[in-house]
């Protein structure tokens, strides 16, 4: 008689490499919900992503309307990519799109954080990133546990269980 193996997720580790709304709120969406589900969740900030968890930016990030081919302008027409450079377009856009989610209650970056680290989430930022775009730790969320490099990152999110997800 075979042995049935365990295949559950018990751990994700999450790689957060844009900086806009939607890849975010995806990185975020997603380590929350594991807390909730009892899950082991890290989350690595690099790149641009780094302005989500970067002080001055976290609560002010813009949505892609140049070169996003899902975006859809209301009753689901496609959005022309040439309007996304006309000035105020992108705030605009960025703007709705915070207003959507305010009636979704989904709350900022900032609380989002706060919600997953109170799950016991991790939080950290990449080194490379980190000094490529010459910040500190100061500069940072007060959720940022360390910056860390990206085989620190690997080495603890292995494990039997683990999923690697990259948004």
């Amino acid at each position: 008689m075979s042995e049935k193996k365990d295949t559950q997720v018990k751990k994700v580790a999450i790689i957060c490499a844009k900086g806009t709304i939607e890849d975010v709120y995806a990185a975020l969406v997603m380590a929350n919900g594991a807390v909730m589900e009892g899950m082991e969740a890290k989350l690595f900030f690099t790149f641009f992503g780094l302005d989500a968890i970067t002080k001055k930016q976290m609560n002010k990030l813009h949505t892609a309307t140049v070169g996003n081919p899902a975006m859809r302008m209301p009753g689901g027409l496609p959005f022309p990519s040439l309007l996304g450079v006309i000035p105020g377009v992108e705030a605009g856009v960025s703007a709705m799109m915070r207003s959507q989610m305010d009636k979704l209650d989904i709350p900022p970056v900032d609380e989002f954080l706060d919600m997953i680290t109170a799950g016991g989430g991790e939080i950290y930022a990449c080194k490379l990133a980190v000094d490529m775009f010459k910040l500190k730790k100061e500069n940072l969320s007060n959720h940022v546990i360390d910056i860390i490099t990206i085989g620190d990152f690997y080495s603890m999110a292995g494990g039997e269980g683990s999923q690697i997800i990259f948004t």
